[in-house]
C-alpha cells in the first residue's frame, strides 16, 4: 500500500543539495540573486496592471494596492527565506512541499508551479513580441506582419488571420538556449537587463515627478460606485489582486538555491531585498503614474499604452523616454521570460530526482551542467504555447497559482516548527507563527478578489496534475520505492 503523505527527510534533501560533480553548478553570489529577483519581480506588471488597478479599481490610492500586495509578498518572503537556507536545493516550494506536508501536497505544489513558471512565460512571450512591433514601428516605420506576429485564434480589424506568432517563439528559443548555456551567461545577460530596466523606471520617476498635478489626487480614494471591487476600500483589495501580476515571479529566486555559492547566508538576503527594492520603486512609480494624469483617463486608454500616453500627453519634451520605455519593456519581458523558465526546468529538475516525472528532466549537460533537455522540452512546451494560443486566453491562472503556492508554503514553516524544531535555521522566519498566519490570510484574501471563474480554473488544472500523479507519479516515486 503506496502512502502519498510521506515526507522526504530534511537531512536527506540537505545531502542532495551537496551533489559534486553530478549537481548543478554553485555560481551565483549574493548579487546575482538579488539581480534576479528583480529581474524576475520588474516586468510589464508594473506597466501595464498599474494602470488597469488605478482606471477601473483603486484611483489615485493604488499606492496602497502595491503596499498590501508587496505586504502579501513580504510575509511569504520571509516564509520562503526560512526554507531557502534551511533547504538549499532546487524546487522551491515543491521542495519544501515535500519536506513539510507529504508526497502528495508536493505533487500538487509542483504542477501548479507549472502554471506560474512555464504558462506565463508563454503569456508574457506573446506580449513581447506585441512591444517588438512597436519599437519596430516607432524607430524603423517596419512592422512584422500580422499573420507571422499573431495566433490562428486572431484577426486583424482589416481581416487578417494570424498565421504563427514567431517573434514569441524566437524569443523563448534565444533565452532557452542562454539558460543551456549555463546560469552564470543566464545571470549575466539578466543583470544587464535589470540595469536597463531600473534605470528606466527610475528616471519615470524622477522627470514625472515635475509633472505631478496635486488635482489629480482628489479624491484620492474615489466612492465606491456600488459594485464591489469599484473604488473604494472593496475596490482597494481588488487592486491589490490586479497589481500583484507585477509581483510574480520573486519566489523564483528560491529555485536558485542550488546553485547558490553560500545559500544558507545569501539565499534570504536574495529574496527580501530583491522584494524590498521593487516595493519601494513600485509604490513611486505608481504615485507618479496616478499624479501626472487623472484616473478616469486610464479608463479609455489601452492599458499596455498608459506609461507612453502619459509621457506624450503631458510630459512635453520627454518623447525620447517614452521610446525608453518601451525598450524597458521589452527588457522586462525577456528578464522576466529567462527567469520564469530557470524557475520550471530547477522545479522538474526535483521532481525527477524523486521520480515524480520522467528522468530526462534531470538529466545535466555534460560540459555547463544544466538540464538541457529540461529546457529543451520546455521550450517546446511554451513554444508551442506562445505561438499558437492568444494571450487573452492564458488570464489570471498566473496569478492564482502563484498565491496558491505562498499560502502552502506559509503553512509549511508552521508544520516544520512543530516537526522538526531541532534543524539548524540560518534565518528565521520572525514572529512564528503570526507571520504565516497573516501570509495565508493576505494571500488566501487576494485570491478570494480573482473571483469564482478562477477558482474554477485552478481545480480544473490541479484534478489534471492529480490524474498524472496517480497514473504515473506515485508509481516511480523513488521515496516511495525506499519504503515498500
Amino acid at each position: 500500500m503506496r502512502n502519498v503523505w510521506q515526507k522526504k527527510d530534511i537531512s536527506l534533501l540537505v545531502a542532495e543539495a551537496d551533489g559534486g560533480s553530478k549537481g548543478l553548478k554553485r555560481t551565483i553570489g549574493t548579487t546575482g540573486l538579488i539581480a534576479l529577483g528583480i529581474g524576475a519581480i520588474i516586468g510589464a506588471g508594473l506597466f501595464t496592471s498599474t494602470a488597469e488597478a488605478i482606471g477601473y479599481h483603486t484611483g489615485p490610492a493604488v499606492s496602497i494596492s502595491f503596499l498590501i500586495a508587496g505586504i502579501g509578498c513580504a510575509l511569504a518572503g520571509l516564509c520562503y527565506a526560512e526554507f531557502a537556507s534551511m533547504i538549499p536545493i532546487a524546487g522551491s516550494a515543491y521542495t519544501y512541499a515535500y519536506a513539510t506536508m507529504g508526497e502528495f501536497i508536493a505533487w500538487i505544489i509542483g504542477w501548479d508551479l507549472v502554471l506560474e513558471y512555464g504558462v506565463a512565460s508563454a503569456k508574457v512571450a506573446t506580449s513581447w513580441s506585441e512591444y517588438l512591433n512597436k519599437l519596430l514601428g516607432n524607430l524603423f516605420h517596419i512592422q512584422i506582419p500580422y499573420r507571422w506576429s499573431h495566433s490562428p485564434f486572431q484577426q486583424s480589424a482589416e481581416g487578417v488571420q494570424g498565421i504563427m506568432n514567431i517573434p514569441a517563439l524566437f524569443i523563448i528559443l534565444l533565452l532557452s538556449l542562454v539558460l543551456i548555456r549555463g546560469v552564470r551567461g543566464s545571470s549575466l545577460v539578466n543583470g544587464v537587463i535589470v540595469i536597463i530596466k531600473v534605470g528606466i523606471v527610475l528616471l519615470f520617476i524622477g522627470f514625472g515627478w515635475s509633472f505631478i498635478d496635486s488635482a489629480n489626487y482628489a479624491p484620492y480614494l474615489p466612492a465606491n460606485t456600488g459594485a464591489s471591487g469599484e473604488f473604494g476600500w472593496s475596490g482597494i483589495f481588488a487592486g491589490a489582486g490586479v497589481v500583484f501580476f507585477a509581483f510574480i515571479g520573486f519566489d523564483a529566486v528560491s529555485t536558485a538555491a542550488q546553485e547558490a555559492k553560500d545559500p544558507q547566508r545569501d539565499m534570504p538576503k536574495g529574496i527580501l531585498l530583491s522584494l524590498l527594492i521593487c516595493v519601494v520603486l513600485y509604490i513611486l512609480f505608481a504615485h507618479v503614474l496616478s499624479g501626472v494624469a487623472n484616473y478616469k483617463e486610464f479608463q479609455t486608454m489601452g492599458q499596455e499604452a498608459s506609461v507612453t500616453y502619459v509621457i506624450d500627453t503631458y510630459m512635453h519634451g520627454y518623447g525620447w523616454l517614452s521610446t525608453l520605455v518601451t525598450v524597458a519593456i521589452l527588457a522586462g519581458f525577456s528578464s522576466v521570460i529567462l527567469v520564469m523558465l530557470m524557475g520550471q526546468s530547477r522545479v522538474f529538475f526535483s521532481m525527477s530526482k524523486d521520480g515524480l516525472v520522467p528522468p530526462v528532466f534531470s538529466q545535466l549537460h555534460n560540459k555547463f551542467k544544466t538540464p538541457w533537455k529540461s529546457n529543451i522540452l520546455f521550450f517546446i512546451f511554451v513554444g508551442i504555447i506562445a505561438a499558437f494560443v492568444p494571450a487573452s486566453i492564458i488570464s489570471d491562472m498566473t496569478v492564482i497559482g502563484t498565491l496558491f503556492a505562498f499560502v502552502l508554503v506559509c503553512l509549511g514553516i508552521i508544520i516544520l516548527r512543530k516537526s522538526n524544531p531541532e534543524i539548524p535555521r540560518p534565518f528565521r522566519t520572525p514572529w512564528v507563527p503570526l507571520v504565516p498566519i497573516l501570509g495565508v490570510v493576505v494571500c488566501t484574501g487576494l485570491i478570494y478578489t480573482l473571483g469564482p471563474a478562477n477558482w474554477l480554473r485552478l481545480i480544473v488544472w490541479l484534478v489534471i496534475g492529480v490524474v498524472i500523479y496517480f497514473a504515473y507519479g506515485v508509481k516511480r516515486s523513488t521515496l516511495q520505492k525506499k519504503k515498500s
